[in-house]
């Protein structure tokens, strides 16, 4: 298969992603600006394949579970979950909001990780497949704060403005901007969104650490998300100072990852070198 080939058919399972009801070959192809025969063809590989199901009624394209079920195969040999699910939960009982934690992958940030802390009133539940928009988020400024003015600009250049969803009225279409708003997230040591990312919406975000030494690497974020009626300025450091707390409390058991991945039937290499020798 060829690179092009490649390309197109992870577009195609992007655009299918995002799709409550099975899609028609047609709008496929406008969407992704490729010929319907082709469109066709990648379609149905990807049946044949397990990866996506046709409507037998309407005749539509949607993607099958197969493609969740990798993703959480995924994240539970990553450990995520285990780790940090429970200092989320605290984190939104603590805050009675909408907390959520990505990780840096690349140049990019992919939520793996969420807890409701609204128990009445307006709850905040958006899609965790939804993209990051790194210069409109809260996540985005956070972690972006935490590398050099030339490496940022250098991220934010290579993506540009364009987001496969729209934006909140108060989000940057500048670089000069963005440049100004990433000095004050680290003049503050938070990050915010306040309608950038999605109207009616603002959310807090802070960077967490892969150890607590001093040398650490950023190994994501952690956020607060609601309405514009609750996170009002006068609650910013007090969800600041909530976020930084469950940050150090990730930072202190992320190691925890690694050692959770090892096969535990093995034993120490010392142990291994013991039993040889008995």
């Amino acid at each position: 298969m060829s690179v092009a080939a490649v390309d197109r058919c992870l577009r195609l399972l992007e655009v299918l992603a995002g799709r409550k009801e099975p899609a028609e070959i047609t709008d496929l192809a406008n969407q992704l600006d490729m010929p319907a025969s082709a469109t066709h063809r990648l379609l149905t590989t990807l049946v044949k394949n397990g990866w996506a199901i046709q409507d037998p009624v309407s005749q539509g394209y949607s993607l099958s579970l197969r493609m969740s079920t990798l993703a959480f195969r995924n994240l539970d040999a990553r450990a995520v979950p285990d780790v940090v699910q429970e200092i989320l939960e605290k984190l939104a009982r603590r805050t009675r909001e909408y907390c959520r934690l990505a990780i840096v992958e690349g140049q990019d940030l992919v939520w793996v990780a969420r807890a409701q802390g609204a128990t009445s009133g307006l709850r905040y539940d958006p899609d965790m497949g939804q993209e990051i928009v790194l210069h409109a988020t809260a996540n985005g400024k956070a972690w972006l704060s935490t590398l050099s003015e030339e490496e940022a600009l250098t991220i934010l250049y290579s993506r540009g403005f364009a987001s496969q969803r729209p934006l909140g009225p108060n989000s940057a279409t500048s670089i000069d901007a963005i440049r100004a708003r990433l000095n004050e997230t680290r003049e503050r040591g938070y990050g915010t969104s306040i309608e950038e990312a999605e109207a009616g919406t603002a959310a807090i975000a802070v960077p967490f650490y892969d150890t607590t030494f001093a040398d650490a690497a950023v190994a994501g974020t952690l956020s607060v998300a609601g309405p514009v009626v609750r996170i009002t300025p006068d609650r910013y450091e007090e969800l600041a100072e909530a976020l930084h707390e469950a940050a150090r409390e990730i930072a202190a058991i992320w190691p925890l990852r690694s050692r959770q991945r090892r096969p535990r039937d093995h034993g120490s290499r010392a142990d291994q070198k013991a039993a040889a020798a008995q």
